[in-house]
């Protein structure tokens, strides 16, 4: 019978260790038995950027990127484009299962009800700067409302839920008060007789009309967007709202922390990356002459490529096939035709179907939202209000799992051995001497 154990020889000293294998993978402290004396520490395992560490158990989201698969709770990300709403989603990730009826109206109508922020937050948002960027502006008043919610340092369930309907109900209205600030508009106030992401377009684009409709097909293409960006197992801004949630911190601290993470250009600022790619290639006949460059080492591209996906990025090809929808009731994007070539290009070249360079979600993503009125600078945001389900997700997770400690990783030091400290003036003397 085959043992589900690894065999590790320590070639330094002779000795056989043998680690249980549970779930594809041993766990790191069981390196510790392998030292020289009882005087070492013991081994540890090298891994920067968690290359191949698993950080946690989880039940929310699977992805196989070899074979380009993206599932919530097991349901594929293909039906869920198509068939769900964003919030039976949301509702999908945090309870483990879809909701019925009944309790889909129950969700809807607790995070439609909590959508209005306090007014005092208007004062908040007043206070940045008129060009202030509106992640910047995002995660400063996610942050702030832990000032706001002081109960939610209570880790009992009923406190953790209403927390979370809070943040997902408020999370649209900060956003759209962030951007109706960097453009210098008043705030538009919530409609709860609007859908989720019917009501965020009429927070941010609302005007001098009694009662904003938001057009269907857009309105479909935002719900669609929200539930591909709704959660990604343990990305860099979801492995920051659990190390920081880990403390026991309340979740509009871990959340705001997650957010910062997603501000970073080579996660929710990679769509705006792309954009600006396609901007400094101008025309589809320039784009042999940027392959070149890329191939040298000069020039990058931009949307292809993924740390977890060797394959087709599901949610790019749902994407891809959405925006027609989108620019029939748009005007038509001038750089879709050169994202369409430069794909077609790079998806027969050798260089990159060696490397297994295919599109992601972020190549067609900008594209969209460009094509819906979004500045860029509001690609975060826009990335940061869907994956606040998924955050949530992730928090509650980690805050029921009892093995879940306070995250704390080692180091391998490098630095000087033990030395005396030396008084300044002997220090200065020193230097002076030949």
């Amino acid at each position: 019978m085959t043992r589900e154990t690894l065999t590790i020889i320590d070639n330094r000293t002779g000795k056989t260790y043998e680690a249980p294998i549970e779930h594809g993978a041993i766990r790191a402290t069981d390196l510790r038995k392998i030292r020289i004396s009882e005087d070492d520490f013991g081994l540890m395992s090298y891994d920067p950027a968690f290359m191949n560490t698993a950080s946690c158990r989880s039940t929310i989201t699977y992805i196989d990127g070899d074979k380009g698969i993206l599932r919530y709770r097991g349901y594929p990300i293909e039906q869920l484009a198509k068939r769900s709403t964003y919030l039976g989603t949301a509702y999908l990730l945090l309870h483990g299962e879809l909701p019925t009826a009944t309790e889909l109206n129950d969700w809807t109508w607790q995070i439609t009800h909590h959508t209005w922020i306090h007014e005092n937050m208007k004062k908040f948002m007043d206070g940045f700067h008129h060009d202030a960027h509106p992640m910047g502006m995002l995660i400063s008043s996610v942050a702030a409302f832990s000032t706001f919610y002081p109960e939610a340092k209570d880790g009992n369930r009923e406190t953790r839920h209403l927390q979370i309907v809070r943040l997902i109900a408020k999370m649209p209205t900060l956003a759209a008060f962030a951007y109706r600030h960097s453009r210098g508009l008043p705030y538009a106030y919530a409609d709860n007789d609007l859908t989720y992401t019917g009501n965020f377009l009429n927070m941010l684009f609302k005007t001098t009309e009694v009662k904003y409709k938001p057009d269907p097909i857009l309105e479909k293409a935002l719900e669609v967007l929200f539930i591909l960006h709704a959660d990604h197992e343990q990305n860099c801004s979801t492995n920051a709202v659990r190390s920081v949630g880990s403390s026991q911190v309340d979740p509009y601290c871990a959340v705001a922390a997650g957010t910062a993470a997603l501000y970073g250009p080579l996660h929710g600022g990679a769509n705006e990356e792309v954009l600006k790619m396609l901007q400094v290639i101008g025309s589809k006949d320039r784009i042999p002459e940027f392959i070149k460059q890329v191939k040298e080492g000069k020039g990058r591209l931009m949307g292809f490529g993924h740390r977890v996906y060797k394959n087709y990025d599901p949610r790019a090809k749902i994407i891809k096939q959405m925006a027609d929808e989108v620019f029939s009731v748009t005007r038509p994007n001038p750089l879709l035709p050169i994202a369409l070539e430069l794909e077609r290009i790079a998806l027969q070249d050798e260089y990159f179907v060696s490397r297994r360079l295919y599109p992601n979600v972020d190549f067609y993503s900008g594209l969209i939202y460009q094509a819906l009125n979004f500045p860029m600078e509001m690609f975060p945001v826009l990335f940061a209000i869907p994956r606040t389900s998924g955050w949530l997700a992730q928090w509650q997770e980690m805050r029921l799992d009892p093995e879940q400690k306070i995250a704390r990783p080692r180091q391998v030091y490098l630095g000087p051995s033990e030395r005396d400290y030396v008084p300044i003036g002997r220090r200065d003397a020193g230097a002076q001497r030949p």
